[in-house]
């Protein structure tokens, strides 16, 4: 049976800004909410958690929360399930766990709090699961004192996946790491996106968190979707000016096929050509994501020769957009099936006589490994 994308509509009213959406949205996988403080994302989350409750206007379409075949609100037909009943996960920024519990028992409690009956050892499998996937398995006699920030939200995630969810929310759950603990709990929620058939939103302000993690993107703004879609398509948009971070970039996906010990660095195939990369210590054969700001790409009409740049491209012109500033232009460039993004003056645009469908060399002169 294929995989049933989940509908999220709404509409509700706030003190400075209206939140209104209608998404249909992977039904597995990580959909990541962007945009700044005051956009709604947290909104949109407790919205459709039932912890608000969504009351659309007169001439809007009625509220609609569907999850898979599950109808979790029908404003039309007047359903809406309270939060106990609606089969979701959620992970805040912190980790709410029993202070005078060690994990087993934070873990036990969330599990006989949603399991019943015959369906207690249902329930334990999935806990077991959660506990395996999550590596927290030699934390389970751990008081919670004990343990670090981000084995905080790796047990708090797993709490959450052993009620069995159709759907995880995790609202900006690394916010309260540092930086060390953060890298820490990434590389685990990667885990979850690629292993779990279950769909999942997450909030976030961090452009790190995006690059690794999104695999469908939505933009809010002022409570409106300025742009949604999948995450490499959504980046290099040049009608949508989403800006990630410090810049406007592309993401690419690549695969580790080399490792050079002389030069410390690694080589990265995608489609539609290689890279090469500091070698961060990737396994060959790991799939990995590359991070391509549009700064850091430059254009040539013939293949540069005796150049400190190493990583040139082939690629066509795709399209010309406005950029920020009236004296640059923002290129889209498509490299085989992958797309770059490349920031150039009007000048130089002008100059080269850059046009939809012209022949171009990219010069990339820094690529970051998002994992």
């Amino acid at each position: 049976m294929p995989d049933v994308p989940f509908q999220v509509r709404l509409s509700l009213a706030r003190a400075d800004f209206e939140l209104n959406v209608d998404l249909a949205l992977p039904a597995r996988g990580i959909t990541v909410l962007y945009g700044p403080s005051g956009s709604g994302k947290t909104s949109l989350l407790r919205c459709v958690a039932g912890l608000e409750r969504a009351v659309s206007p007169a001439g809007r379409a009625p509220a609609r929360v569907v999850v898979g075949r599950e109808v979790w609100q029908d404003e039309a037909a007047g359903v809406f399930l309270p939060t106990h009943q609606r089969p979701l996960g959620y992970v805040f920024q912190e980790a709410s766990l029993f202070e005078h519990l060690d994990v087993r028992g934070n873990l036990q409690y969330g599990l006989k709090r949603s399991w019943r009956g015959a369906f207690l050892a249902q329930g334990q499998r999935t806990l077991d699961e959660a506990v395996a996937l999550l590596g927290i398995d030699h934390l389970l006699a751990r008081r919670v004192q004990q343990l670090s920030g981000g084995e905080r939200q790796r047990v708090a995630i797993a709490r959450a996946l052993a009620t069995g969810p159709r759907l995880l929310l995790l609202d900006e759950p690394l916010a309260a790491l540092d930086a060390a603990r953060r890298q820490e709990i990434l590389p685990w929620l990667e885990r979850l996106r690629d292993e779990l058939r279950l769909p999942m939103l997450y909030v976030t302000h961090s452009a790190d968190e995006l690059a690794r993690l999104a695999q469908h993107l939505v933009v809010l703004d002022r409570g409106q979707v300025s742009t949604a879609g999948p995450v490499e398509e959504v980046l290099a948009a040049l009608d949508s000016a989403v800006v990630v971070g410090e810049d406007a970039g592309a993401l690419l996906h690549g695969t580790v096929v080399e490792r050079n010990a002389s030069w410390l660095l690694a080589r990265v195939t995608f489609p539609g050509g290689e890279l090469w990369l500091r070698d961060d210590a990737v396994e060959l054969g790991h799939a990995v994501r590359l991070r391509v700001l549009a700064r850091d790409v430059s254009l040539a009409l013939v293949e540069p020769r005796q150049t400190s740049i190493q990583n040139l491209l082939p690629a066509v012109v795709d399209t010309i957009a406005p950029d920020a500033h009236a004296s640059q232009v923002l290129v889209r460039l498509r490299c085989g099936d992958s797309l770059l993004l490349a920031r150039v003056t009007r000048r130089a645009c002008d100059s080269l006589g850059l046009r939809a469908g012209l022949p171009v060399w990219a010069q990339v002169k820094s690529a970051a490994l998002v994992r």
